[in-house]
């Protein structure tokens, strides 16, 4: 007999051992002998032969091995007594998620639902909701994907505890954001209230939000079932419901859960969250509308459009005819009571009002009334919007990130562009030059572009450079050949206008754009300096004539800090002691021709001078010096070489810059 129990133990061994790495093919047969054998030994066996087999392999060297083991925590539970079910196996699968390896991980989280109806009772549930929390936070996308798809609802299906995991994710979410730090710690602040998010945890609250609407059906479905006056077969929240409900006179605490706890909850995480955190609030927005789509048009218009109304500050809007007397109190007390949580508000609740609540398919006719309201209505002294155009702005550069929303957006813009009010002009081209990241090529040409050209050509100075500003901003994201011409068009009116300040508006506007746009813009730029530079001051105004300087001085920057073709000025690869070397030809040989006094006026050859002074210390203050000129072909300045005497590998515009100059020097 004890020769018996070594074979079997011995057999048991080979099944793990037969393959030194276990590969697809060899690790299905080896589960489907484990399944074999366990069926033909019976469960004590399995139990004593089998399973220490299995617990010995947890810690080996190959993750194959552990792979192997994660698999057959779930194939082989059927095949042991209930209580090795919750003891054994799942001190198994425990060890196993804490893994190394992420395929160790996937597996044990698949097997782990695998075996949740297989266990007696319920005296492991909250070790069990230890590991779905670990495990939908797992750093693993892949471990985190398969714990939503088939982790979370085992444990909602075999707990029956949807009430304590809600208590729990809620609390996960909120705690994740308070304990970052602020962004500024300046008590009674804007950003005092702000969190700065690392990285791990906005994958945590992006990761636990994905939970939430994971967990959305169940939510749904309990609020249905629990609803005293709607048809079991029914799956929308009726207006006959939210009425009865109005009364007070039934308690419906599932159905109340959604706008009591959920909600306010979300809009506490919001109002944590800075402008940048785009991500984070497209999750939200997500979600919110997946809640509209299941509850119904009538929840979404009577419930969940009042609270976020109120959360936003627009205490007028809000009806609460279908919230009980018990819970308007509550709700009323989301209104922001203070200047600073005002402003909050608006920066944090109202993008997801306009993309999260009106923005349901269902309320597109309320988010061009609302939209209209908040930019062309509130003109007003005192209105909801007057002193927070900064903040509405930002909050409808984030509705502009949802595609469908640009034809509402652009058609309550156009409005604003042909308004007789000044005000609403200069708004419309801040619009504008926010909306420009979001939109594509063929929107800019269609809607942005002729709205800035019919502001461009405005009266009133201050709408005038606004444009300015904004087709700074298209000429930064496009580089479309149609876009660029209309751009130079139009910068050319602005520059026969001849003031100071369009002037100043332009170069500045171009040289923020010089580093992402196409060559001809950045042609377009030296031209207009050359010109500018080349022709007598008419500013007596010693301020403004040193204020023209610095902005020359920083378009110049931004060219000489470009890459466009990496030749010297005489059109050859430059190369000096067998390396490559790109030498900054053009904008530094115009810089010396002025400096050297061969063009241009004595202020322009001071602008120069400035220039250089401020390039050469940048260079030098960074170790390297001036070089000789890189080959016999070559007259342009030289490049920068270090302490060594190893030649710079230049960035600088070269070749055709240089030639543009010299035809321009030349009078071509």
């Amino acid at each position: 007999m004890m020769w018996l129990a070594t074979y079997s133990t011995s057999a048991h061994l080979l099944l793990f051992l037969s393959c030194k790495l276990p590969f697809c093919i060899y690790s299905l047969a080896t589960m489907q002998a484990c399944v074999e054998l366990a069926t033909s030994v019976g469960e004590m066996r399995t139990e004593t032969e089998l399973l220490p087999q299995c617990w010995e392999q947890i810690n080996h060297q190959y993750e194959e091995r552990r792979l192997l083991v994660a698999q057959s925590c779930g194939e082989l539970a059927i095949y042991v007594r209930p209580e090795i079910r919750d003891s054994l196996i799942l001190s198994i699968v425990q060890q196993l998620v804490e893994d190394s390896a992420t395929v160790v991980r996937e597996a044990a989280t698949h097997n782990l639902a695998l075996l949740l109806p297989l266990f007696p009772n319920m005296d492991k549930y909250y070790k069990v909701e230890e590991l779905l929390f670990q495990l939908v936070r797992d750093p693993s996308g892949v471990v985190v994907d398969v714990a939503l798809r088939e982790l979370v609802p085992a444990v909602v299906g075999w707990g029956g505890k949807l009430d304590q995991i809600l208590r729990v994710l809620l609390s996960h979410i909120l705690a994740s954001a308070q304990r970052c730090p602020s962004v500024s710690g300046v008590e009674g602040t804007i950003d005092s209230h702000l969190r700065v998010l690392g990285e791990q945890e906005r994958w945590t609250i992006e990761v636990l939000l994905r939970m939430l609407t994971e967990l959305l059906p169940f939510i749904h479905q309990k609020a249905i079932e629990t609803c005293p006056s709607i048809d079991p077969s029914e799956n929308y929240i009726s207006e006959s419901s939210l009425k009865l409900y109005a009364t007070g006179e039934t308690e419906w605490s599932a159905f109340e859960w959604m706008h009591t706890e959920c909600l306010p909850d979300l809009i506490k995480l919001a109002c944590l969250l800075p402008a940048k955190e785009d991500s984070l609030r497209t999750v939200i927005t997500k979600y919110l509308l997946a809640v509209s789509g299941r509850y119904g048009k009538d929840y979404l218009e009577h419930i969940m459009l009042p609270v976020f109304l109120i959360a936003a500050g627009d205490i007028d809007s809000g009806d609460f005819t279908y919230f009980p007397l018990s819970i308007q109190s509550k709700v009323r007390g989301f209104r922001p009571k203070t200047s600073v949580a005002e402003k909050i508000a608006i920066i944090c609740v109202l993008p997801l009002l306009l993309s999260g609540i009106l923005g349901s398919p269902s309320s597109r006719q309320q988010l061009e009334e609302y939209l209209r309201k908040l930019l062309i209505q509130n003109t007003k002294d005192g209105s909801f919007s007057m002193h927070h155009t900064a903040e509405i702005i930002d909050a409808i550069r984030f509705l502009c990130i949802f595609e469908e929303h640009h034809g509402v957006i652009f058609h309550i813009l156009w409005e604003m562009v042909v308004s007789s009010d000044t005000n609403l002009k200069t708004s419309a081209a801040a619009l504008l030059k926010a909306l420009v990241p979001y939109v594509g090529v063929k929107v800019a040409s269609t809607h942005v572009l002729p709205a800035l050209i019919t502001l461009g050509s405005d009266q009133n100075s201050a709408v005038k450079y606004a444009s300015i500003d904004a087709l700074g901003a298209v000429a930064q994201h496009f580089k479309s050949d149609m876009v660029v011409d209309k751009i130079h068009i139009q910068m050319d009116a602005f520059l026969e206008d001849g003031s100071h300040e369009a002037t100043i508006s332009v170069i500045r506007a171009l040289a923020v754009a010089v580093p992402h746009s196409t060559d001809r813009l950045r042609e377009y730029l030296l031209t207009k300096i050359f010109r500018l530079t080349s022709a007598p001051p008419t500013e007596n105004d010693i301020e403004r004539r040193r204020e023209r300087a610095n902005v020359f001085c920083e378009a110049l920057r931004a060219l000489d800090a470009t890459e466009l073709v990496k030749r010297c000025g005489c059109s050859r690869p430059c190369t000096q002691g067998g390396t490559r070397s790109y030498r900054p030809g053009k904008v530094r040989r115009y810089a010396g021709e002025h400096r050297q006094g061969n063009g241009g006026t004595p202020w322009d050859r001071d602008l120069c001078q400035q220039f250089l002074r401020r390039e050469q210390s940048a260079w030098e203050e960074r170790g390297w010096r001036a070089a000789r000129p890189c080959c016999c072909f070559c007259s342009s300045p030289g490049g920068l070489t270090n302490s060594a005497g190893e030649h710079e590998v230049w960035s600088h515009n070269e070749g055709w810059i240089w030639r543009h100059v010299a035809r321009q020097s030349k009078g071509r």
